[in-house]
């Protein structure tokens, strides 16, 4: 499959950073977007919204539907799904982008915070993919592209930051069990397509602006590396493209691409290595 045209893509965490790259990069191949997030008004430091971003897709060539969304909702998540679903008839593709983040070691940690990850990270994930599940079954080529990281258990990964680590490889863990889950069979011929990706280098979102240094975010990447990544992966057969976790920089070399200089903040800057890679 060469584009995601008539596609139906729900994306959580698409008011703005990646989620709102990889929305933009499925427009311009007329799929069908399904814009969600909290924001609904202008932040005062934040841009964006999920209805500039409906906007943003529809002039980019694509169809957009913006559901206001907090993925810690259980209600809120199968509503959601099911208005998307009865809106454009179909979903064919999940991108469980929503991502909460706090770097702090164990002992400041708070409950709240470590709440909020472990609700916004690993419980959404599992809760999106469970939901739209009965609908990617019936989808021509299904995918469910989670944005986190391949599996470490090198202990400097947990060291410094073990509550965001934990959150985010429940992300993972996700993607590893429902490959195998939802793999095709013989009762399900298609099969469902679930993988991870994952940044080479650190991205320039809000993430990144506030919790590391404004060098960290001169040396990062644009969004839209990530954006073309998860686009080469989705247009993949479902049925021979699952369980893995994909590095940007390298699916987009397997799909031709050499000239990486494109995508950086800064150019001729080093680049930042993002976690849980080296």
């Amino acid at each position: 499959m060469s584009d995601l045209r008539g596609k139906t893509i729900f994306v959580t965490g698409s008011s703005r950073g990646i989620g709102r790259e990889i929305a933009l990069r499925c427009a311009r191949d007329g799929a069908q977007l399904v814009i969600t997030g909290k924001t609904v008004a202008a932040h005062a430091k934040l841009p964006g919204t999920i209805l500039t971003v409906a906007d943003e897709v529809e002039q980019a060539g694509g169809r957009a539907l913006a559901i206001q969304l907090d993925v810690r909702d259980e209600q809120a998540i199968q509503a959601a799904v099911e208005q998307a679903a009865q809106h454009f008839g179909s979903i064919d593709v999940l991108v469980n982008n929503a991502s909460a983040i706090s770097m702090t070691p164990t002992l400041e940690t708070t409950p709240k915070r470590l709440d909020l990850m472990w609700e916004v990270n690993m419980r959404a994930t599992f809760l999106m993919s469970q939901a739209c599940i009965p609908y990617l079954k019936l989808a021509d080529n299904p995918h469910i592209l989670t944005l986190s990281p391949p599996l470490n258990l090198d202990a400097k990964w947990f060291a410094s930051h073990l509550a965001y680590t934990i959150s985010k490889y429940g992300m993972s863990l996700c993607t590893l069990g429902m490959a195998r889950e939802f793999a095709a069979d013989g009762k399900m011929v298609k099969g469902i397509g679930v993988n991870c990706l994952w940044p080479r280098t650190t991205i320039a979102t809000a993430a990144i602006e506030f919790n590391f240094p404004e060098a960290v975010l001169r040396a990062s990447r644009k969004p839209a590396i990530m954006a073309d990544a998860a686009h080469a992966i989705l247009t993949r057969d479902s049925r021979t493209c699952s369980g893995n976790f994909f590095i940007d920089e390298d699916v987009l070399r397997v799909a031709g691409v050499s000239d990486f200089e494109q995508y950086a903040v800064s150019s001729g800057t080093p680049l930042f290595s993002d976690l849980f890679l080296g």
